[in-house]
């Protein structure tokens, strides 16, 4: 059982764009009253699997699995591995069911509680990376790259859902057409694994999709990708 017992606070604050310090010591006092609420309904969970996987006319083939990675930026994050790790993790349809409450009662208090629970699946993903990383030796790992980075397409989550099981495993779900994850609080990605020593690649707003209406870019930040 998963288990979160305290949100990391500076990646909350980098999500509200909080930068003085005079700011973080006016919201100490409301971030406290909104972790306490978040935990009170968190319901961390995740789930992952491998494949191996195989390289032809730029695209990504998934051994025994029917769905294919298209994109150069995913083909190159995934260069030099032998294979690759399809990873989702979920806070819960709890956390859900408190944002939407907040922002009729105190927007205030739904704007932080939504920044600690981006910081909270945040947490989720990371243990889900430990977890894999355990189970070897040896291993060199790529980080986690997730649908709608680069030229990845979001409209493979219905399928890489399916892969993983996710529906019955930890609740998750895919919202129609749009791709969206439901809760809403949650995170697909995907980590290669090689035997041998990676080559370093590159990674920051330039390789992303959402760079030119990014709202962290527009405020001088970043969302730590």
């Amino acid at each position: 059982m998963i288990k979160i017992e305290k949100i990391n606070r500076e990646e909350a604050l980098r999500y509200l764009a909080c930068n003085s310090e005079k700011a973080r010591e006016d919201l100490a006092p409301l971030i406290d009253e909104c972790e306490k609420e978040l935990l009170s309904v968190l319901s961390p969970k995740f789930t992952y699997r491998y494949f191996d996987i195989s390289f032809s006319d730029k695209k990504v083939y998934l051994k025994d699995a029917n769905l294919v990675f298209e994109g150069n930026d995913i083909f190159s994050h995934l260069d030099s591995c032998k294979g690759a790790y399809l990873i989702a993790a979920t806070l819960g349809s709890g956390v859900d069911r408190l944002i939407r409450k907040l922002q009729i009662e105190n927007m205030a208090k739904a704007v932080v509680t939504d920044a600690l629970a981006s910081a909270a699946v945040e947490e989720v993903c990371a243990l889900a990376e430990n977890e894999i990383k355990s189970r070897f030796e040896k291993g060199f790992f790529t980080w986690r790259y997730a649908p709608g980075y680069g030229d990845f397409d979001i409209n493979i989550q219905k399928d890489f859902l399916s892969l993983l099981d996710a529906q019955k495993k930890i609740g998750l779900y895919t919202s129609g057409d749009t791709m969206l994850l439901t809760p809403i609080k949650s995170v697909t990605s995907v980590m290669g694994v090689s035997d041998t020593p990676l080559p370093p690649k590159k990674r920051g707003c330039i390789t992303c999709n959402m760079k030119d209406s990014c709202a962290f870019r527009k405020r001088g930040s970043h969302c730590g990708y």
